[in-house]
């Protein structure tokens, strides 16, 4: 797909365009209104294939909850195995549309290794993510992002704090949730380890000297969106001392990890990246005991 098409969806997933530019500019590209609904339809999440970890896999035990937050009471997903036994926690934090079914699905792949996790719903500061994307999107560019991070901060403080947690709790996010990630490194004192991905840098990079966490930092080739600052980021960190790894996965694309993201999406990638992840949590929060 050209990539011309595919940074122009970027710019409308993010908020920088609507919907309606996007279709425009799409057409002026691919030389028609039809084809550029045809582009939307195919780049847009599918979440019928969200579905990696089924929500019956008879090893795990499924939640909805809710936790609180300095900001209100936040609706959460906890996913871990149904065998007994103290484990390490890992907050799931989502994309800029809450916590869709994809996201739940990753919080049930953390569960089948072994792992307590808990995929907050930071959109529960707004109502709660809706089933459409464009008022997802909407509600999350009119959320307060404080209040969201607050909310987040206040994730890991529960889930190291649940009764079948080890004790020791990580944080993985992806796009948005990547860059709050980065800011739980900086702002909460009870992260153990940090995997964002491909999220934006923090806002003042002086901060970088509160980090504890180790973090493991993952990007994508063709992401200019977010790759501006990784230099400033990585020198920020070094001159810090703090413990870090980048890993570039060239060719790319932002939103690689999704799988329902039709061309965005790329196995390869996708699939390093993750085994990076679980090895980097197993290294830093004690490998759990697997699902039976």
């Amino acid at each position: 797909m050209d990539q011309r098409l595919i940074d122009l969806y970027d710019r409308y997933t993010h908020g920088a365009i609507d919907r309606r530019t996007f279709l425009g500019r799409a057409a002026a590209l691919t030389g028609s209104t039809v084809a550029a609904s045809a582009l939307l339809a195919a780049l847009t999440n599918d979440y019928a294939r969200a579905a990696t970890v089924p929500e019956n896999d008879p090893r795990l035990a499924l939640d909805d909850i809710a936790y609180e937050s300095p900001k209100g009471r936040i609706a959460a997903y906890l996913a871990r195995p149904k065998s007994k036994g103290k484990r390490p926690a890992v907050v799931v934090i989502h994309e800029n549309r809450g916590l869709t079914p994809h996201v739940r699905d990753v919080a049930r792949r953390l569960g089948v290794e072994g792992f307590l996790a808990l995929a907050p719903d930071l959109l529960s500061l707004v109502g709660g993510a809706p089933a459409d994307e464009d008022k997802g999107r909407a509600l999350h560019a009119g959320a307060n992002k404080d209040d969201m991070l607050a909310a987040a901060i206040a994730a890991v403080a529960f889930a190291k704090a649940h009764p079948e947690s080890s004790g020791k709790a990580g944080a993985v996010g992806f796009c948005y949730g990547g860059g709050v990630v980065n800011r739980l490194a900086i702002e909460s004192a009870e992260l153990d380890a940090a995997v964002p991905y491909y999220g934006p840098v923090p806002p003042d990079l002086a901060q970088v000297a509160k980090i504890k966490a180790p973090l493991l930092l993952q990007y994508a080739g063709t992401d200019a969106g977010i790759n501006g600052r990784i230099h400033e980021y990585e020198a920020a960190l070094k001159a810090a001392g703090k413990r870090y790894t980048i890993h570039m996965y060239e060719g790319a694309q932002h939103a690689f990890n999704n799988d329902t993201a039709g061309p965005r999406y790329d196995k390869a990638a996708a699939d390093l990246a993750w085994s990076r992840t679980l090895a980097f949590f197993r290294e830093h929060l004690g490998a759990p005991p697997n699902a039976a």
